[in-house]
């Protein structure tokens, strides 16, 4: 069951139409990569202090959906990255994101949407009560919080779960296809065995981190949200979602235009460093 998850998540990425950039039909993401955690995994509850309490756990957002005694089984989680067209013309920039990483943005997490219900619409059709976190009535974002802004479901905490990767300074997750993705996830009642987590540290994949060396994203950030201390998600939202939407959103015809700079022209973009 494992490959055949995994080959129909692949399948949809690889045919969906909502995959491609208008004018050239170019993709806006490659063949994904796909893991399974269990959501009975002690990381979900550890997720509650690490995150915040108000972060749910595979069962909370599965009894939310469904209804009490329905139990979470599996978490699918998947990483869509995004084309080398992207990721290039992004890689030019150093003060605005590229049109294409604009369009990958706002069309590509569109498609990523349209690819959680596929996902869940497939599943139950084959009898396993399913749910998209991300678009669960009782998924929620938190603006202010100990931790910086935060939601009651983290796709990137979900895929460390899976074992697709690690977490950076910039707080991307670097997976082994690199830091410039997408990522998306699904909990289901379908008892599937979890994929390994093969590192030990969180933030193993970070060269940074792992030896001081590296740090390229700190340059790579307009508006000095990144340091050697972490990410200052406050400075980092205002710039992304309030002064870029703001200066080209209007020209590249999209309300959310995310900014990606951190996550190209690094050693991390297309890889595990």
């Amino acid at each position: 069951m494992i490959e055949t998850i995994c080959s129909e998540i692949r399948r949809f990425v690889r045919e969906c139409p909502e995959n491609r950039f208008p004018g050239n039909g170019h993709p806006y993401f490659e063949e994904p990569l796909v893991g399974f955690a269990a959501a009975a995994d002690p990381l979900f509850v550890e997720y509650k202090q690490i995150v915040g309490e108000f972060h749910q756990t595979p069962q909370q957002v599965m009894e939310s959906a469904c209804g009490e005694g329905v139990r979470a089984a599996t978490v699918v989680c998947w990483v869509l990255p995004i084309t080398r067209e992207a990721r290039e013309a992004n890689r030019l920039e150093n003060r605005w994101p590229s049109r294409e990483w604009a369009l990958t943005r706002n069309h590509g997490e569109n498609f990523n949407s349209s690819l959680r219900r596929h996902l869940v619409a497939w599943l139950e059709g084959l009898g396993h009560r399913t749910v998209a976190p991300q678009l669960a009535p009782g998924w929620q974002s938190f603006p202010d919080t100990s931790v910086g802004i935060a939601s009651s479901w983290s796709e990137r905490h979900a895929a460390y779960a899976a074992g697709l990767g690690t977490f950076s300074l910039n707080d991307g997750l670097i997976t082994e296809l690199g830091i410039a993705h997408r990522l998306g996830s699904v909990i289901t009642e379908l008892v599937l065995p979890p994929t390994p987590r093969r590192y030990v540290h969180y933030q193993e994949n970070c060269l940074y981190c792992r030896k001081g060396s590296c740090g390229a994203c700190i340059t790579r950030c307009p508006v000095g949200a990144i340091s050697s201390n972490g990410h200052d998600k406050a400075r980092c939202y205002e710039y992304v979602y309030k002064a870029v939407p703001g200066a080209v959103g209007e020209s590249y015809g999209v309300p959310q235009s995310g900014c990606g700079l951190c996550q190209t022209g690094v050693p991390c973009e297309g890889g595990k460093p």
